[in-house]
């Protein structure tokens, strides 16, 4: 049912990657906390690992700015180590996430949302994410990711 930490879609597709929002809900102090306890190099590598992905996907791939590959990398890395507790570079550098509206030019629906957890679970299960922190960390990527669907 879980790989990496990420919810899996059902077969039907019909709920796939629905958050479990009981789970964030009851996290929620867990989220702004996860820096301490997962560390800045293993954010940072999920990333990289994430983008490593990214780069090949015919799926989503085509989304990310082909001659900003490096920036693109570094802006979610910011983020997620903003969103977790870490230094507020993402803030300092670019203000308030306004994650929908930056996603706004890009077609998404389920599949590109599947896509994009399934990639980003490859990622936590290549980094080894603590088996106590990646569901906590399954559950925030579910609930954005599916914020970020406008369409279908």
């Amino acid at each position: 049912m879980s790989r990496g930490g990420l919810l899996e879609p059902e077969k039907s597709g019909t709920a796939a990657f629905q958050s479990d929002t009981s789970v964030y809900a009851e996290r929620m102090d867990e989220i702004s906390t996860l820096f301490g306890r997962v560390g800045e190099t293993k954010l940072r590598g999920l990333v990289t690992a994430f983008y490593r992905r990214v780069r090949g996907d015919d799926l989503i791939g085509p989304m990310y700015p082909a001659d900003d590959w490096e920036g693109a990398e570094k802006r979610l890395a910011d983020f997620i180590v903003y969103r977790f507790g870490g230094p507020q570079t993402y803030i300092e550098e670019r203000g308030h996430p306004r994650l929908r509206g930056r996603h706004l030019p890009f077609s998404i629906g389920e599949a590109e949302r599947d896509r994009w957890m399934s990639l980003m679970g490859e990622a936590m299960q290549e980094v080894e994410m603590p088996p106590t922190e990646a569901p906590v960390i399954g559950a925030f990527f579910g609930q954005v990711a599916d914020m970020m669907r406008n369409r279908g």
